[in-house]
């Protein structure tokens, strides 16, 4: 049974996949967590985005697989379990780019393919219309933009707090700062 989860940022999709592939104990795939492993290695091996022939090198070098540690879904890339790099500022602020590149694109939706050919529970964008169009169920969510914007509020002033060790959660500059779903 392949089940897909789309939808816009910060409705949900991670947590209903996660506990949905518990619930019915089928793999969870994380497509994002994967775009965002392609963006570390990139920035780890300094691969020039904007050469096409570097990016086609790298990517025939990148191995990517989920494995079930206890109630952790942890992504390893070419053997190094990836955590709290996946969501680094660093990755995040490139990944948009990366998962643009039509190499990338092709190289993860047909790693995609593979991961859930024999079931899976698995969420991100384009899911149900490219990667799985024949899913079983395909499931498109929504938020209002307000909670939306609260939630990845809340991620980043957590994502910070960790970063920082300040727990507080407040600006380390007077500077204001503006938050853009």
């Amino acid at each position: 049974m392949i089940i897909a989860i789309d939808g816009f940022s910060s409705c949900g999709k991670s947590t209903i996949a996660k506990a949905l592939a518990a619930i019915l104990t089928l793999p969870y795939i994380d497509s994002g967590a994967m775009y965002r492993a392609v963006t570390w290695y990139f920035l780890e091996h300094r691969v020039d985005f904007t050469d096409e022939h570097a990016v086609y090198d790298a990517l025939n070098h990148i191995s990517i697989k989920f494995v079930r540690e206890g109630d952790q879904n942890v992504l390893y890339c070419n053997g190094k379990a990836l955590r709290e790099e996946l969501r680094s500022m660093e990755v995040s602020n490139k990944v948009s780019e990366v998962s643009a590149i039509p190499e990338v694109r092709i190289k993860m939706v047909t790693l995609q393919q593979q991961m859930g050919s024999n079931g899976a529970v698995m969420d991100g964008r384009d899911i149900g219309t490219v990667v799985f169009p024949e899913a079983d169920f395909k499931f498109f969510l929504v938020a209002d933009p307000t909670i939306r914007a609260r939630r990845r509020f809340d991620e980043l002033k957590e994502k910070r707090r960790h970063l920082s060790g300040r727990s507080s959660g407040q600006p380390q500059s007077s500077r204001p700062h503006r938050f853009n779903p």
